[in-house]
This record gives structure tokens, sequence and C-alpha cells, in this order.
């Protein structure tokens, strides 16, 4: 505090036209519009005059509001009331450095140079999204799928993966099973065989030779055969069978009555008629018998399947009509009780089966020749199976080897 301040009268307070300026700046104690002096402009001070202030807006006391005609006269006043304002250049300098540094050192401050440092551009202005719009109560919609998340001190979820092909042995073929299982059939003394096998529900077919014959006679088996070729020649001519053919087909295949199944016989044409029927069958490995001797021609168990198929199979599979079908499968599932020996062997379900059976003593050498083909029931599989069989020493030797062979086949690929 100065000491003309300390020694000011108590009642002499500053009036808001003095302290504030009015537009009139005494130079000299006394002398009005006298502007500042050669001393303060050496000094570097400059008078710097201040606007008008209304009456009553300085809240500087009791005396403010009463304006300049409170104070006529400027003596008696202290040095700083009777001087004018005046303000270094370079205290303001001061101050404005100041003031800019605040300013540079501020967290905003900070904020934006980090922004725009590296940068050296002003930023494009932000564009709002659907969410940064939305109020702060409402919550983003959340995603339908959530990447799973693994922190440091959470275990990552296990990943199962395959096993090695190398460390996993391949199941089985039902050729390979079918394999094992008959090479593992004790040995009769009688005979040898061939026997295939398909499922009806998927499946390849499987065969199996127990020597080196695949060809055997077909003996009464080649009348499924004779009954198809039938049919196949009315379904080319657009009729049907007559009740004679009819009745011919029945014995034929229900009582396997070899007088029926020579008229048949000629009436497909014989061995050239059976053959043009076979190639549109599909049975490529079968012989007919010449002449009259149907009973000798030769198949393979393979070509039964392929047979069985048409009168079994996918109905959009088969050269055989729906009727034409009917017909053969009727006939197989009602052959006479004495003749449903053999596939039948390997029927487990006992929803019933179809079947025709073949046996032939061959006059040259006394053997049997012994033949299954049919449609059964397996643990719950539809199977088509043939087994063929040649040199017999009897007939009932034949009908048990091929009943064991046809029950060990069901096993194997079911």
């Amino acid at each position: 505090m100065d000491e003309e301040e300390a020694s000011r009268p108590a009642g002499g307070a500053a009036r808001d036209g003095d302290a504030h300026g009015t537009g009139a700046t005494p130079g000299t104690p006394g002398t009005p519009g006298t502007p500042g002096t050669p001393d303060d402009t050496a000094a570097g001070l400059r008078a710097v005059p201040l606007g008008p202030v209304e009456a009553g807006s300085c809240d500087d006391g009791p005396d403010a509001a009463s304006g300049p005609a409170a104070a006529p006269g400027a003596a008696g006043r202290p040095w700083w009331a009777r001087r004018p304002l005046v303000v270094s250049t370079t205290t303001v300098a001061a101050i404005a450095a100041l003031t800019l540094a605040a300013v540079v050192h501020s967290p905003s401050a900070r904020a934006g140079a980090d922004g725009t440092a590296t940068s050296g551009a002003a930023a494009p202005p932000a564009t709002s999204t659907p969410e940064a719009s939305r109020p702060a109560t409402t919550p983003a919609p959340t995603a339908t799928a959530t990447a799973t998340t693994v922190s440091p001190t959470t275990k990552a979820p296990s990943v199962k993966t395959a096993p090695s092909t190398s460390s996993v042995k391949a199941a089985p073929s039902a050729q390979d099973e079918l394999r094992t299982v008959l090479k593992a059939l004790p040995d009769s003394g009688s005979g040898h065989y061939s026997v295939a096998v398909t499922d009806l529900d998927g499946g390849a077919v499987a065969t199996y030779d127990s020597g080196a014959t695949t060809a055997y006679d077909t003996a009464s088996i080649v009348k499924v055969d004779i009954l198809a070729s039938l049919l196949l020649r009315h379904q080319h001519a657009g009729t049907r069978l007559t009740a004679g053919e009819l009745a011919l087909a029945t014995a034929m295949i229900e009582e396997s009555d070899n007088d029926a199944a020579l008229a048949l016989w000629h009436t497909i044409g014989s061995g050239p008629g059976l053959r043009a029927a076979n190639a549109t069958l599909g049975l490529d490995h079968t012989v007919p018998g010449s002449g009259e001797l149907w009973g000798l021609t030769q198949t393979t168990a393979a070509d039964q399947i392929t047979l069985l198929r048409a009168v079994y199979g996918a109905a959009v599979d088969s050269p055989l009509s729906a009727d034409s079908r009917d017909v053969v499968s009727s006939l197989m599932r009602a052959v006479d009780p004495d003749q449903r020996w053999g596939v039948s062997a390997a029927d487990s379900d006992g929803a019933g089966y179809a079947i025709k059976n073949g046996w032939l003593p061959r006059s040259a050498t006394g053997l049997w020749d012994i033949n299954s083909v049919g449609e059964i029931r397996h643990d719950g599989r539809t199977l088509l199976i043939a087994v063929l069989s040649g040199g017999h020493l009897s007939e009932q030797a034949g009908i048990s080897l091929v009943e064991r062979v046809a029950a060990a086949t069901a096993e194997a690929v079911a």
C-alpha cells in the first residue's frame, strides 16, 4: 500500500468518473484535457482513457452512484486518483505471455494438440452415427452373433480335432467281411459254391467263391429267368399273360414243374429268346442252355442278384413293369412248403420271404447241383442272396451246405 493511499481521508472515496475515466484525462493537477507528460512517454507509459460508466454500474461504494457531479474538483484527491490511468506496454506484454502460456498448457489445449500434431491439418468434423446420436438412456442394439473373448486369466476353449487317419482303422467292407466269415466255415467235404449278396437298403454286391468255379448250372432257378423273359415279351407287345400262360407260370415257380418250364421255354423263343431278355435285364454272364436243355443254362451268383434286383429293387431301375414285378414276387412267395429250404435259412424276422431253388443230379458224374436264390429279411434289413453250388455227393449234403452259407452270409453283411 502507498503512503498516499494510506494517508487518504476516510471520506475521500474514488469517484466512478475519475477512477474509470470520463473522456477527460488531466495531464497536470487541476488541468483537464492535458496529454501525458514527456516523462511518461519516455518511461514507456501511455495514458489509456476508459469509457464512461453508467451511474450505479460499479459497486465502488455509496459515493460511486453520484457520478461526476459529486466531485467538482480534483484538488485534494490522492495522486493515483489525480493522474490519468496508464498501463505499461511491458506489463501488457507480460500479461499476454502469461495468458498464452496458461492456455497452451491447459488439458484441453494438449488434447487438441495431440489430435492434430501428426496430421498437420485440422481433422474433418466427426460424423454422428445412429448410435452416437441416441440418448444416453437408450442402450445400443446388441449384435446377434458375438465373438468369444478370452482374457489372459481365462483358459481358452478346447477345440476337438478329428483323429489322424493314420491312427484310425478303416471299417471292413462287406466284401472283406464276407470273405473272412465264409473262409472260416468248416469244410463239409462236399462240393463247392459261389455266393452273392446285397442290401436293398443300400450297398454294393458282395461275392465269394469257395473255389475256382464261378459259373454254375442253373437247374430250376432258371425258371425265374424264363418267367421274366415271358413278361418282358408281353410288355413290349402291350399285352398281358393269358390264362394258360399264368397257369403254366404258377406251376413252374410254385411247384417247380419241368413240363410247364419247357412249354414256356418254347414260348419265349428258347435259348435265343432268353438271351435277348437277359440283355434287357442286364444278365451279362448268363449263357442259355442249348435246345431244350434249359436246366443247363450257365449263370453266376452276381447275375442272379441282378435278376432279383429287377423284381425286388427300385422300380425306377427295373425294366420290368410294376405288374410284372408283382407276378414274379407273388409266385416266389408261394412256393410249396417242401421246397422252402435254402436261403430261407438266413431269414430271421419271420416276415416272409421269396425263394426259388434248383437241384439237379448230373448223369455223367452222379454229383448234385444245389442252388437257391431269393429275398429275405435279416435283423431288420432286406437282403437279396444267391447261393450256387455243385459237386455234392448227395442232395441233402448240398442243401445243408447252401443253408449254412446263406446264414453266414446274412450275418456277415447285416
